[in-house]
C-alpha cells in the first residue's frame, strides 16, 4: 500500500473484534438507527433484500433470545439484533437452485458490525444458536429463519491483542 491510499476503511476493519463483554450502558437510539440505516443499505442479490432486522432489548423477547443462545457473557449486551431472512423473498441462482438469502444476511451483518465498531461500539456475530427454538420463539414465518444474533453495546475494554489472520500470500493469487 502507497503512503497517499486512504485508509480510513482499513483502519475500521481493524479495529472491529468479536465483543464478550458489554457495558451497561445503555445504546443511544441514534447510534442504533445508523447501525440499521447501514445494514438496510447493504447490497443483495438482484437487490432482493430478503432481509428483516429485529431490535431486542427487554423484556421477554430478550429471556427467550437468551433460550436460543444461553451464555453468560450473551446475556451482558445491552441491545441485540437477530437478522432474519425470508427465503421466499431472496434470489435463487437458476443453474443449481442456490438461495443467496444468507449471503445478502452476511453482507447485511458484517455492515452492522463494522458501523457499530465506528461508533464505538462493540458486536459479535453469532450463528451457533438453536435456530428452531428461536423460529418458535419469535413466530417467524414459513420460509423466514434467524441468520445471526449480534449483541450490540459498548465493549468492557479492548483485548489485549487481534486474533491471528492468515498472511496475504496465503489467501491471495493472481497479483
Amino acid at each position: 500500500m502507497t503512503n497517499t491510499m486512504n485508509t480510513v476503511f482499513l483502519d475500521l476493519v481493524k479495529a472491529r473484534y468479536s465483543v464478550r463483554d458489554f457495558l451497561t450502558k445503555e445504546v443511544e437510539e441514534n447510534k442504533l438507527r445508523y447501525i440499521l440505516e447501514c445494514a438496510r443499505l447493504a447490497p443483495s442479490a438482484v437487490n432482493k433484500q430478503p432481509w428483516k432486522f429485529i431490535v431486542i432489548k427487554e423484556g421477554r423477547e430478550r429471556s427467550n433470545l437468551w433460550d436460543c443462545y444461553n451464555r453468560e457473557w450473551f446475556k451482558s449486551a445491552p441491545v441485540y439484533i437477530m437478522v432474519i431472512i425470508d427465503e421466499n423473498e431472496s434470489w435463487v441462482r437458476s443453474s443449481d437452485n442456490k438461495n443467496y438469502g444468507y449471503v445478502d444476511a452476511a453482507i447485511a451483518i458484517e455492515h452492522i458490525c463494522l458501523a457499530a465498531t465506528s461508533v464505538g461500539l462493540g458486536t459479535c456475530w453469532v450463528c451457533n444458536f438453536d435456530t428452531v427454538k428461536c423460529k418458535i420463539l419469535f413466530n417467524l414465518g414459513d420460509g423466514q429463519e434467524s441468520v445471526a444474533l449480534i449483541p450490540i453495546g459498548y465493549p468492557v475494554e479492548k483485548p489485549g491483542r487481534l486474533v491471528a489472520r492468515k498472511s496475504f500470500d496465503e489467501v491471495v493469487t493472481g497479483i
